[in-house]
C-alpha cells in the first residue's frame, strides 16, 4: 500500500462572500506553503469555487466541493454535477456529511451513487459517517457506522 499523506480539509459550509473566501484562501496558502507531509484541502461554497481556484494560483492546496449529484446533467434544480466540479478544477468532493443526511435526506444509497459517480470522473470522494447523540448514548455507534459504511460504499468491497 502506498504511503499516504494525512489530509487536512476545511469545509467552509455556507459561509463567506467571494471576497472573504479569496482573502481566507490567500492567508491559508501563505501559512501552509512550507507544510510538508500533509495535503491541505479547502471546500468553499459553490459560488466561490472559481474565485478561490484563481486565488490559489500554483499553490499545493487542493480544491474540493461540499456535495454533488450523481447524474452528469439533467433537470435537478439547485444541484451540481461532478462534471461541473471537474470544470472548476475540484479534486475532491465531500459526500454524506451529517448535515446532508439529516437536513436534505441523503441516504446511504444516494451517497453510494454519488461515490460511484465521483470515482468514475476521477474525483476523490471524502465519505462522511457518524452517529447522532441519541445513537451514541444508546450504544449503537458501531452498528450505525458499519451500516453507513457498508451502504455508502457498496460497490467498493
Amino acid at each position: 500500500m502506498p504511503d499516504r499523506k494525512p489530509l487536512i480539509a476545511g469545509n467552509w459550509k455556507m459561509h463567506l462572500s467571494v471576497a472573504e473566501a479569496v482573502e481566507l484562501v490567500r492567508r491559508i496558502a501563505a501559512q501552509t506553503e512550507d507544510a510538508e507531509g500533509v495535503e491541505v484541502l479547502v471546500a468553499p461554497p459553490f459560488t466561490t469555487l472559481y474565485a478561490v481556484r484563481e486565488a490559489l494560483g500554483d499553490s499545493r492546496i487542493r480544491l474540493g466541493a461540499q456535495n454533488m449529484h450523481w447524474e452528469m446533467s439533467g433537470a435537478f434544480t439547485g444541484e451540481i454535477s461532478g462534471r461541473m466540479l471537474q470544470g472548476a478544477t475540484c479534486t475532491h468532493v465531500i459526500l454524506g456529511h451529517s448535515e446532508r443526511r439529516t437536513l436534505f435526506n441523503d441516504t446511504n444509497e444516494t451517497v453510494d451513487l454519488k461515490v460511484r459517480s465521483a470515482t468514475f470522473l476521477g474525483l476523490i470522494p471524502i465519505v462522511c459517517v457518524g452517529e447522532t447523540l441519541e445513537e451514541r448514548e444508546a450504544g449503537n455507534t458501531f452498528d450505525v457506522l458499519k451500516t453507513q459504511l457498508d451502504g455508502s460504499l457498496r460497490n467498493f468491497k
